[in-house]
């Protein structure tokens, strides 16, 4: 079997497809066929619309096929001259039977391979004949497709939409004028002719409808005769906005959640003093109050606060210099924290002072006199309540 070329291709530009459905597939097969009376040659063209497939047969390949099928004696007959007349006839009689014609009256059949790629059997009345045609490959099947089939279906959907009279109605005469003059001007400029045939927006917008229709598209586009011109100017350097614009103009905007009023957060209450305590509990407990502070200041100020309340009042509400050191104990951590409140502490008994271990009151002391207290910052005022008679 010889290889399928450029010339055999060009040969069966000039031919017409002819259509035969496999029944147990449902796949239609496009032919085109071409022979030789010169050569005694045979050359067919099948295609699925996705792929293509070719076979080339000599003379001695068609008449080995034909006996093949038919189940005759393979060796030719003894006269030279009556094998190349039996040759002709039958490959006469397989070019009629390939035209649109004779090709309705065929039967396709597919079978299993031997030699091929593909195994297509025809069958009329009274003979057989089988195709096993070898896939041409991607690369070559599209450029075939596209040379066969596609662009002259683009040529013959552009004179449909272009002309003014229905091509049904036409006479074969002012038929083939009409794609002549069309096939010209495509020739010349393809570039342009592929531009203007299906850039019409009535050509477009149908080739869109039936594809969508084609492919089961629940929503199926519109017909248009005319697209319109969309504003296709881009924002020049002066109509851009600024930054803050932008940002102003994508900032959240308030809703109605939104507009309701802030609670200011209310600042943390300083503890309250020693001393001002004092004044604010009753007088039943003021006493308590005042010893309760004096416990953890050393023997040697045990006199200061036996001293009237008025009089230790007014000593410690002096702020203390920024930087010295205290005089009393170690401040707690809520002193130096403004935001922790420190809780109430529970008043001791009158008789705490005399439980105070002696070894305690000798720490104090040893650490006022070293100076390793520590430092205190400034001292907030003191809250005074009214005078009491």
């Amino acid at each position: 079997m010889e290889s399928f070329t450029e010339d055999h291709s060009k040969a069966l530009l000039a031919k017409e497809w002819l259509v035969k459905v496999d029944s147990q597939t449902s796949t239609p097969y496009l032919f085109k066929f071409f022979c030789s009376s010169v050569d005694l040659m045979a050359c067919v063209l099948v295609t699925d619309t996705k792929a293509a497939w070719a076979e080339v047969l000599t003379s001695n390949q068609f008449a080995r096929r034909w006996r093949t099928c038919n189940k005759l004696s393979i060796s030719p007959l003894p006269d030279t001259d009556e094998e190349e007349s039996w040759r002709d006839y039958h490959l006469a009689l397989i070019g009629r039977a390939h035209s649109l014609g004779g090709f309705l009256g065929l039967t396709l059949e597919l079978e299993n391979p031997t030699s091929g790629d593909l195994a297509l059997q025809l069958e009329c009345n009274n003979w057989k004949w089988r195709w096993e045609p070898t896939f041409l490959g991607p690369r070559l099947s599209a450029e075939i497709i596209s040379k066969h089939l596609i662009m002259p279906l683009i040529s013959v959907n552009h004179l449909a939409f272009l002309s003014s009279d229905v091509l049904g109605d036409l006479a074969p005469g002012d038929l083939e004028k009409a794609t002549d003059k069309v096939g010209r001007t495509a020739r010349r400029t393809l570039d342009t002719h592929i531009k203007n045939a299906l850039s019409r927006p009535r050509v477009a917008t149908t080739l869109q409808r039936m594809t969508a229709m084609f492919n089961f598209l629940p929503e199926l586009p519109a017909i248009i005769t005319d697209a319109g011109t969309p504003d296709l100017r881009a924002l020049t350097a002066d109509q851009i906005s600024s930054p803050k614009i932008t940002v102003r103009d994508t900032e959240h905007k308030p809703h109605d959640y939104d507009m309701e009023p802030l609670q200011e957060p209310t600042p943390p209450k300083l503890p309250q003093q020693e001393d001002s305590a004092t004044e604010s509990e009753s007088e039943g407990a003021a006493p308590k109050q005042r010893t309760l502070l004096a416990s953890p200041i050393p023997s040697h100020q045990l006199r200061v606060s036996e001293r009237p309340p008025s009089a230790s009042l007014s000593k410690d509400s002096s702020p203390a210099l920024p930087g010295r050191s205290r005089s009393r104990t170690e401040a707690p951590a809520s002193e130096s924290d403004p935001s922790l409140v420190r809780p109430n502490k529970k008043l001791k008994p009158q008789g705490s002072d005399d439980d105070d271990s002696e070894e305690e009151r000798k720490r104090h002391a040893a650490a006022i006199k070293s100076g390793a207290a520590a430092k205190r910052g400034t001292r907030q005022p003191l809250k005074r309540g009214g005078k009491r008679f």
